[in-house]
């Protein structure tokens, strides 16, 4: 059984006991969260639409962390323009426990 979920404007593709990396939730380290479902899949029965909202996907958070730096640079030719940044973004991982239509 597996279940395609939305969470920040993406969505991911999740079976039980998956760890995922999902945008930055409200959540503290041992809080279970609740995922809108898109689709579920369970053998050969796929439920999409107003009957795969009803279903729960449920989630524990694992951790609260960020991910490696990234540097953007900004450059124009001949200008004596350049900006160097660097960039962090914020996760949370979470454990999926149950899927549930």
């Amino acid at each position: 059984m597996y279940a395609i979920i939305e969470n920040g404007g993406k969505q991911y593709k999740v079976s039980e006991g998956d760890v995922l990396k999902v945008e930055k939730l409200n959540a503290a380290v041992g809080d279970e969260v609740s995922f809108r479902a898109v689709m579920v899949a369970d053998g050969g029965n796929v439920t999409v639409g107003e009957a795969a909202s009803s279903a729960k996907v449920t989630a524990t958070v694992q951790a609260q962390d960020k991910y490696r730096k990234i540097i953007v640079y900004k450059y124009k030719s001949k200008k004596n323009e350049r900006k160097k940044q660097g960039h962090r973004q914020p996760f949370t991982a979470v454990k999926i426990e149950s899927i549930s239509l």
